[in-house]
């Protein structure tokens, strides 16, 4: 993860928006048939994973594109190169990394971030992983952790298995489209029994103008397990918009716990369409933790299908929409056994012409007795301008389920700003410090690294808009 220096608040776009000079392995702009079965071929995959990529791209030829929500017809997929991997082999050493891709994540604080607190960490670089490094405690404890192109070669009996169980390429025309071209993401598996006591890391940086990047993560934590994944993401700022349409698929077995947090601070020219959810089984425990301040659309909404009796999900976002941003998040829990739980709350602040949208779906089927489910919604708005949306949906098949939902909406008062800025605060420094009293129920529920990460960027954000 990136580690800035919030006292140079000015220096936001220095510290995410820079490009680098590489070279690379690339395809020619335009999606087709052909360009599914060569980015297959170069990574020397089996029979099986070419023919889910090609079932994958008739249904994303087959699918429209979305007509509810956010505006997405200025994507135009012709435009757009699908693979380019750097002329680097992957590493598990620093040093061997090319010097100016090197550059990037040094910038960037990632070694920084893995001498600290990661276990294990992986760096992709638009269509590659060019860097990843697992602590030996891993190892020893059995934990596999890849980027998942590792795992179709040396541990396809499980990928196979698990990959597109839980977001098939039928469920949108993004996860067809990231099921064709993937290249790229983690794959973690955590043995029965493993808590893994530090966090797993994956940084994702697109560096190329008009490119869509597709990384495929799939974590399964067996009976009993724990861990923890932090995924970060940055762009540089170009003129030309590239897309992000990643999928993730979390797998919590009987009794396990899964903690999945972002922080994705895209540039504003990225539209970030992903597709996230996990199926949590008997007794077990799925955390997404989920920090959006980048983007110029986001589209991301979370999901825990409770499978299992007595089984629990938590959605906890954060989003901020600054000028000509559309942060479209939320998230869904659907209840399938008795006793079941989940909670999402959502804090949003806008700003500017930024527009924050929340879409919350509940779901208690008839099999779910005594499911319990809370929502809360609250948004923050720091001009007359913005705007925020609440968009809550709930199906419930069961009398005696006990389903909550709230929200509010409110605005920095004058009072505050006056008070703090009577005190020799500047008017940035103090709406930096409101809005993180606003988000700070959320933000102790990270750890400690994380949440003093998230402040930082928050207060970089607010810094470099407000005003």
């Amino acid at each position: 993860m990136s580690n800035p220096d919030f006292a140079m608040a000015g220096d936001y776009e220095k510290k995410y928006g820079f490009s680098t000079s590489a070279e690379y392995h690339s395809f020619p702009k335009g999606l087709s048939e052909s360009v599914v079965r060569k980015i297959s071929l170069l990574k020397h995959e089996p029979d099986w994973m070419l023919q889910k990529r090609l079932q994958a791209y008739k249904i994303f030829e087959e699918k429209p594109m979305p007509a509810w929500g956010t505006d997405l017809s200025d994507i135009d997929f012709n435009t757009m190169t699908y693979y380019k991997m750097p002329k680097a082999a992957e590493t598990d050493n620093w040093d061997d990394v090319p010097e100016e891709i090197k550059k990037t994540f040094d910038k960037l604080g990632v070694p920084e971030a893995e001498r600290k607190f990661f276990s294990g960490q992986e760096a992709q670089f638009d269509s590659g992983v060019i860097y990843s490094s697992a602590n030996k405690m891993l190892d020893d404890l059995g934990v596999v952790f890849v980027d998942t192109d590792t795992a179709v070669k040396e541990h396809a009996e499980l990928l196979r298995k698990y990959f597109g169980t839980v977001i098939p390429p039928n469920d949108n025309k993004f996860s067809a489209l990231n099921t064709a071209v993937w290249s790229g993401g983690s794959f973690v598996y955590v043995p029965k029994g493993v808590k893994v006591q530090m966090p797993l890391n994956a940084y994702f940086r697109i560096n190329s103008e008009r490119f869509g990047q597709f990384e495929r993560t799939l974590i399964i934590a067996d009976e009993g397990s724990e861990v923890t994944f932090l995924e970060g993401c940055t762009a540089p700022v170009y003129n030309k918009s590239s897309l992000h349409a990643g999928v993730v698929e979390l797998i919590a077995l009987k009794g396990s716990h899964i903690r999945y947090a972002t922080v994705q601070n895209w540039s504003k020219n990225i539209y970030n369409l992903v597709t996230q959810r996990a199926l949590v089984h008997e007794d077990a425990h799925v955390e997404w933790i989920d920090t959006n301040l980048g983007s110029k659309v986001n589209v991301k909404y979370p999901s825990v299908y409770l499978k299992g009796r007595r089984s629990k999900g938590e959605i906890l976002s954060i989003a901020i929409a600054a000028e000509g941003q559309l942060q479209d998040s939320g998230g869904k829990a659907y209840h399938f056994a008795p006793d079941t739980t989940s909670r999402m709350v959502s804090k949003s602040i806008s700003k500017g012409s930024g527009v924050a949208t929340f879409r919350g779906l509940v779901h208690v089927s008839p099999d779910a007795a005594n499911a319990k489910a809370s929502t809360s919604c609250n948004s923050l708005l720091l001009d007359d301008d913005a705007k925020t949306n609440t968009y809550p949906y709930v199906e419930v098949m069961r009398d005696d389920a006990l389903v909550s939902h709230e929200a509010k909406v409110g605005k920095i008062g004058e009072d505050q700003l006056f008070y703090l800025m009577s005190r020799g605060i500047s008017e940035t420094d103090a709406t930096a410090m409101i809005i993180l009293g606003f988000i700070s129920d959320l933000t102790r529920e990270l750890p400690m690294e994380y949440s003093i990460e998230l402040k930082r960027l928050v207060t970089l954000d607010i810094a470099s808009r407000v005003g």
